[in-house]
């Protein structure tokens, strides 16, 4: 080419380049370009994805260009991952991704989308979006989980907060909730039985406060209904709702969550009575039955004990802690083992076995008792209907002798 002909050509580009329009990203668009929304992903199959999830959308509305902003995502390859989860220090860090990779994996999944376009000022948006880029950075990124008061939604919900100047967090704090955590959580897992009963029997009186709108919107859920009560301002001098329009992106394609959570009273009281009474008909019938089902019993009951123990003065699972359900299954069962074998031997217990035994009775006692004072508010009932028939029938095998049904 000649010197000419490249002189031409460079002269083209530089005319292309400026007549054609230059779009910015959400990145650097001006905060007028930059659209809000609020993306709610439903509750999924496995039970990591039962409480459901969520993420901030901006939208440059020059470019065209989508992205998402989650808090919702950890590393199962960091440095002792599973220690820190077990004593509740669990690392959770923000993300960003284009919105349809995002959105696509959870339609696939069968999960529902839903987006709330928000009202936001140019300069709330500005600010929002500078906020959340500001978090992506590395040194910024990372903050410890906890499951009901920092996590990947009240994380959303309080950058949107943040960037309203405090409009959610007023107005939701003056709304009563309708549910507890231990409600919630109940609800939620009802999929999963075994796991259910198990967070119900680990949650303390921390799970069953009563909760405002503001602190129920540690759920996707709730706060994506809480936020149609929200009003701010037009410019004008007056309002206008918060949620400028929803839209069902995608509907649920599983199992809805049941929309109460399930009573335990009745079928934990009646497994309770069932155990009680397969003691005693084995105690009748089956002494070496009976010494494996007594000794099975008190061994689960010693490891749950030990577990709440633990989760309450060795983690930071602070919805575990002061958990009443430590007077009805605790270590004190181990010292009792010993006693179902030689009840099977037709001995009667030790002394020291029946202290053992009469402290765990009065500690059982104690639970129901508990409901009667006025600032308890642990809702442990289920546990105590299971735990009552089973302890009083082993109490009894134990202190009377196989001989005197024969005499």
């Amino acid at each position: 080419m000649t010197k000419a002909g490249r002189f031409l050509l460079i002269a083209l580009t530089l005319l292309c380049c400026a007549i054609l329009p230059a779009h910015a990203g959400v990145a650097d668009g001006p905060g007028a370009n930059l659209e809000v929304s609020l993306i709610t992903y439903g509750p999924g199959d496995i039970y990591w994805e039962r409480f459901g999830h969520d993420a901030i959308e901006l939208r440059e509305s020059a470019s065209g260009e989508e992205v998402d902003f989650n808090y919702g995502v950890f590393n199962f390859d960091e440095k002792n991952f599973f220690f820190n989860f077990a004593r509740g220090r669990m690392h959770y860090l923000i993300d960003a991704e284009p919105t349809t990779d995002e959105e696509n994996f959870y339609v696939q999944a069968g999960r529902s989308v839903t987006k709330q376009k928000l009202a936001l000022t140019p300069q709330q948006t500005a600010a929002l979006r500078d906020f959340l880029l500001w978090n992506l950075r590395p040194e910024n990124a990372v903050y410890n989980y906890d499951y009901y008061v920092d996590n990947c939604t009240t994380r959303v919900r309080d950058a949107l907060d943040h960037a309203l100047g405090g409009v959610i967090k007023a107005r939701l704090t003056q709304l009563p909730g309708g549910m507890t955590y231990r409600q919630q959580t109940v609800r939620l897992m009802s999929a999963q039985p075994w796991l259910m009963l198990i967070l119900d029997l680990g949650l303390g009186p921390y799970a069953d406060q009563p909760l405002n709108a503001w602190q129920e919107s540690f759920l996707p859920e709730e706060l994506q209904k809480n936020v149609r009560n929200i009003a701010v301002s037009d410019g004008r001098g007056g309002t206008q709702p918060l949620v400028q329009n929803e839209t069902l992106l995608s509907p649920n394609r599983l199992d809805a969550p049941s929309a109460t959570p399930p009573d335990l009273r009745i079928p934990l009281g009646l497994a309770g009575l069932i155990v009680a009474v397969l003691i005693i008909v084995t105690w009748r019938y089956a002494q070496l039955a009976h010494a494996l089902l007594g000794s099975l019993f008190l061994l689960l009951a010693g490891l749950t004990g030990l577990v709440m123990l633990i989760l309450w003065t060795l983690t930071a699972h602070h919805s575990a802690w002061s958990n009443a359900n430590l007077l009805l299954f605790n270590p004190l069962a181990f010292l009792l083992m010993r006693s179902t074998w030689r009840a099977h031997r037709n001995m009667v217990p030790s002394r020291f076995a029946n202290s053992v035994l009469l402290l765990q009775l009065i500690a059982m006692l104690l639970a129901p008792l508990m409901h009667l004072l006025p600032d308890v508010i642990q809702q442990n009932q289920p546990w105590i209907l299971f735990a009552l028939p089973c302890w009083l029938a082993l109490a009894w095998s134990l202190r009377k002798p196989h001989t005197s049904l024969h005499t």
